[in-house]
């Protein structure tokens, strides 16, 4: 469905349902009863056999008798019944529907999304509670309630936990822009969803209620644009592996480990929260604040030093800050806190404080400049109601401008005494809660937020040593040993693959016998660390297929012998292909890390970090999603250790982290290039200050089979297969390629360099230099939704970019919308035409139907040189400017 179409199914102008009834326990009654109520404007149609009119509106026997096409239809029947009318809605010419039923079975999904896409029909469902829209008064759902009008789009697989956020969101006075309640997300999803509330101007934050993610690429695409933008806030059920098995028997999908889904929400610039009352408190939240904090610093204004502790305790565990108060800050509170002298943060002003105390502590530290977020809790008092100090509250804190007053939160504790305050606070746009704790949370929810905005326009560095990768080697080492049906590569094998790479590997040897192993350790000297080779034995070490420090021949032989009877007596059909042999690398202050990769399911290839032990699963592991650059590597590191599945242990050489993140950036490469690669193992990777050694290593091979609309990797790749060499009129060489992350400062030179009519042409006005944040929007680009080409070019060892073409695809691919700027003082080499050709191809490549440009009538370079490239020019006179289009032949 595309994002036009979308818009359509969101404002539809007549309803029609299928299945009405006049039964009250019956899905067509309800349908009907809360289109009535909810302020619909448009024609309500019911279609119903039995009845010739349903709640007092005329029904139609049947979808073809209806007077008029019906812009939505919403199916109240019984499953079996789904198929013929969804049909039938095709041949009428209906687009749009809701499927309330349940208890398809994962064929029949398949077999319904066929029928769907035969009869053109987009669908909600099934298994959907329906859809909400406040603005326009629709209410095509089963819901016991309605929703109000408010800025939040709430999204879910899960038709009880609609209900229950409905129903809870009444109670708080919070409203939605739109209610959407997916289901089994037949062909209308998260990605569609996403794409279009990312874009809408009446939402302004979006939250997510997940029960699994069947197309990750495109959700972590959609997500990522939406969340640069505006928050977008999750929930993912099946933490437990247990739970995990629940959700994937009901849904009949594979369900990927949990900390996989964490990583992608990370990667997606996603908050994940825990559960309902997290849910519930972020969607207060965000529904008052949903803009980005400017600093990360908590005030605290309390009436009780217990609360205030609880506060700073809860804040702590959650690695936020306390602010600094100022020394005039302190004094002017030492005025108002009965304890002269005593003011801190938390400030505390007693609990016999009356409303005008509070006012006066309040007024210090709304003026005070170091106090960005201020959080006041109140206990219940004898001296006044809550209603009061709330009253107090509200009064003070509006007598400040918006834009200048810190974001302010409260927590009235107790329940009957507090419950009118919180009401006062929520009436007034200030953010109330129940504890201390709970207040704390959901100012983390915003800090938490703020991470992932500045995580997702981070830039990241270059690395200072080349990787000399050599794809092409590795590429044929795999195919010899696919041809030779070798697919499980022990460390002796994985070491050829490995070095191309730059990831350093033990010298290993291998042998097929005892005596064979006995002749090689001769060779190589001693110590000796002797290894099984098998593939059917993943952990060697728990079944004594390892054994380190072996110092004469004899005993090497005699080693093999041994683990050949012990093997063979625990695992008889166990297939064994040898040993390795190692010299004894020196451990003594070192440290041993594990890194490995894995495929899943629906994520393609993951990789893991922890240290070095029998098993690591993905409970065990910090875990990203390839491809790393290293200020991901970087975060991966501090997310095992933030776990303490890395340990900081003393040692004469600690882990020198930007190495280790160089190394973990290799393996991604190799992941990332290696399509064949099912799985990696490098355990243990001896890691000594910034050496990092691997002494085992074990890959696994697959041929990799594309399959049709599934892509292997989460996220796509830097496309290298772009890069060209190029001549410029001058002669000169230079290098076309996609703009990376990494180009943030030369971007930055690039666009300094520009002059002002340069400039003008460009952006259609006069404007300031580019902050970091629009820097890293135009370096950090998503390769599967838009591509910035450059030109090139090194000088006296600097980079100097001399040229970008933009072209920015909408989420369907229909259409593409291009700009080009070329360096003021780097004009009349052919640029242009290097750069807009590289554009169109890059559009015909992608499948795209219709390339766009708008510039301005002045700009005659650009209005002949599209012209020469086949587009159409037309000047627009209302708007002042010129339109260039091109459709390209598929």
């Amino acid at each position: 469905m595309t994002i036009k179409r979308i818009s359509q199914f969101f404002n539809p102008k007549s309803v029609a349902v299928i299945g009405a009834s006049n039964k009250a326990n019956r899905s067509g009654f309800v349908v009907i009863r809360n289109l009535l109520q909810g302020g619909f404007s448009g024609p309500i149609m019911p279609v119903s056999l039995k009845y010739k009119a349903v709640h007092g509106v005329l029904a139609y026997p049947t979808i073809e008798s209806l007077p008029q096409i019906p812009d939505l239809a919403i199916l109240c029947t019984n499953k079996s019944l789904s198929f013929k009318l969804i049909k039938e809605l095709g041949e009428k010419g209906c687009k749009y529907a809701i499927l309330i039923a349940s208890g398809f079975k994962t064929e029949d999904k398949h077999q319904l999304k066929s029928v769907a896409k035969e009869a053109g029909v987009s669908i909600l469902g099934a298994n959907s509670l329906g859809l909400l829209v406040p603005s326009i008064g629709l209410n095509a759902s089963l819901s016991h309630t309605t929703a109000s009008k408010g800025n939040i789009a709430f999204i879910s697989q899960s038709a009880s936990v609609c209900s229950t956020i409905l129903d809870w969101a009444q109670n708080k006075d919070i409203g939605f822009s739109y209610f959407i309640s997916v289901g089994d997300c037949i062909n209308i999803g998260f990605t569609q969803l996403i794409d279009f509330l990312g874009r809408d101007a009446k939402t302004q934050a979006i939250l997510l209620y997940i029960d699994n993610i069947k197309d990750s690429r495109k959700f972590i695409s959609a997500a990522r644009a939406a969340a640069i933008n505006k928050p977008v806030i999750a929930i993912k059920t099946g933490k437990t592996q247990v739970g995990a098995l629940v959700t994937q028997h009901i849904t009949g999908d594979n369900n990927s480990s949990d900390t996989v889904y964490d990583a992608m929400f990370q990667r997606a610039g996603i908050l994940r929260v825990n559960d309902l009352r997290e849910l519930f408190t972020a969607t207060q939240t965000l529904a008052l604040h949903p803009k980005l904090l400017k600093r990360e610093q908590l005030t605290i204004l309390t009436n009780g030093t217990g609360p205030g502790v609880m506060a700073v305790d809860s804040l702590t565990l959650a690695s936020g800050k306390l602010a600094q108060l100022t020394d005039d800050t302190i004094t002017l509170l030492n005025k108002v806190v009965p304890q002269e002298d005593m003011a801190s943060n938390p400030v505390d002003i007693c609990g016999d404080s009356d409303p005008e105390r509070y006012q006066q502590a309040l007024e210090v530290l709304l003026k005070a400049p170091e106090v960005e977020n201020l959080l006041i809790l109140h206990s219940p008092s004898a001296l006044a109601p809550g209603e009061d100090y709330a009253n107090i509250i509200v009064d003070t804190v509006n007598k400040i401008p918006k834009m200048q007053r810190p974001y302010v939160l409260t927590n009235f504790m107790g329940e009957k005494a507090a419950f009118g305050a919180r009401k006062i606070c929520s009436q007034g746009s200030i953010p109330t809660y129940r504890t201390p704790e709970g207040a704390v949370g959901a100012f983390m929810h915003l800090i938490q937020y703020r991470r992932n905005q500045k995580h997702l326009t981070q830039t990241p560095e270059s690395l200072l040593e080349s990787l000399n990768n050599e794809p092409k080697i590795v590429q044929n080492i795999i195919d010899a040993h696919l041809l030779k049906k070798e697919r499980y590569l022990s460390t002796h094998q994985s070491r050829d693959i490995l070095e191309h790479y730059c990831i350093n590997t033990i010298d290993t040897k291998s042998a097929l016998t005892p005596t064979d192993a006995k002749e090689q350790a001769i060779t190589m000297g001693f110590p000796i660390a002797l290894k099984l080779i098998s593939p059917s034995i993943s952990s060697k070490s728990d079944v004594g297929g390892v054994v380190l420090n072996l110092n004469d021949p004899d005993e090497v032989e005699q080693t093999a012998f041994a683990m050949l009877l012990r093997i063979k007596k625990t695992y008889p059909n166990a297939c064994i292909e040898g040993f390795s042999l190692q010299k004894m690398a020196p451990r003594a202050g070192a440290q041993e890390l594990r890194i490995a990769v894995k495929t899943d399911p629906n994520f393609g290839p993951v990789i893991l970090l922890g240290e070095s032990g029998t098993g690591l699963n993905y409970a065990q592991a910090a875990v990203a999603l390839p491809p790393l650059n290293m200020n991901l590597a970087k975060y991966l590191i501090a997310s095992a250790q933030d776990k303490g599945l890395i340990k900081e242990k003393h040692l004469p050489d600690k882990i020198d982290k930007y190495t280790l993140c160089a190394l973990l950036t290799r393996v991604s490469q190799l992941i990332v290039d290696q399509s064949d690669i099912q799985s990696i193992e490098l355990n243990p990777v001896l890691a000594s200050g910034g050496k990092f050694l691997v002494l085992d290593a074990v890959i696994q091979l697959t041929k990799y089979q594309q399959k049709v609309g599934v892509k292997r990797l989460s996220v796509r790749p830097y496309p290298k297969d772009l890069e060209k060499q190029i001549t410029l009129k001058d002669g000169s060489q230079a290098l076309l390629r996609p703009i990376k992350p990494e180009d943030e400062s030369s971007h930055r030179d690039f666009d300094l360099a520009l002059d002002k009519e340069d400039r003008y042409k460009r952006f259609f006005g006069e404007l300031p230099e580019f902050s970091h944040d629009q820097l890293a929007k135009m370096t950090q680009i998503d390769y599967d939704r838009e591509m910035a080409f450059i030109v090139s070019k090194h000088i006296a060892g600097k980079a100097y970019t001399l040229g970008v073409s933009r072209v920015l695809m909408d989420p369907d691919n229909l259409e593409a919308e291009f700009a080009i700027v070329i360096r003021s003082d780097q004009q009349g080499l052919g640029l242009g035409q290097i750069l807009l050709q590289s554009a169109i191809d890059h559009c015909k490549q992608q499948g795209v139907g219709l390339v766009t440009g708008i510039t301005l009538p002045e700009n005659n370079g650009m209005i002949e040189l599209a012209r020469k490239l086949g587009f159409k020019v037309a000047r627009d006179f209302e708007e002042g400017t010129v339109t260039m289009n091109l459709k390209i032949m598929k």
